[in-house]
């Protein structure tokens, strides 16, 4: 298309994919493994913290996390709004 040949990793995986998607599957949770017992787990929103594994102890599941970010995000659109003055 670009004048490109076509990398030969993706010709392999493509050939090759129920062995690329169990490679990707556990390289992916090796990562996640190691990131998590370093503490190396922080979520922020508008470069604002909003979850650190290292000041908290812990990492959120999935539904507290969502609710963390739903509270933020609407708090940022209060903080938005105008309000007329009487």
């Amino acid at each position: 298309m670009l004048g490109m040949d076509t990398p030969r990793i993706w010709l392999w995986s493509q050939d090759n994919k129920i062995f690329s998607c169990l490679m990707t599957f556990f390289l992916s949770n090796m990562l996640e493994t190691h990131f998590l017992s370093t503490g190396a787990f922080e979520v922020t929103l508008n470069d604002v913290p909003i979850w650190s594994k290292l000041q908290s102890g812990y990492v959120p599941n999935i539904q507290e996390l969502f609710h963390i970010l739903d509270n933020h995000l609407k708090m940022n659109q209060v903080d938005k709004m105008s309000f007329p003055t009487p």
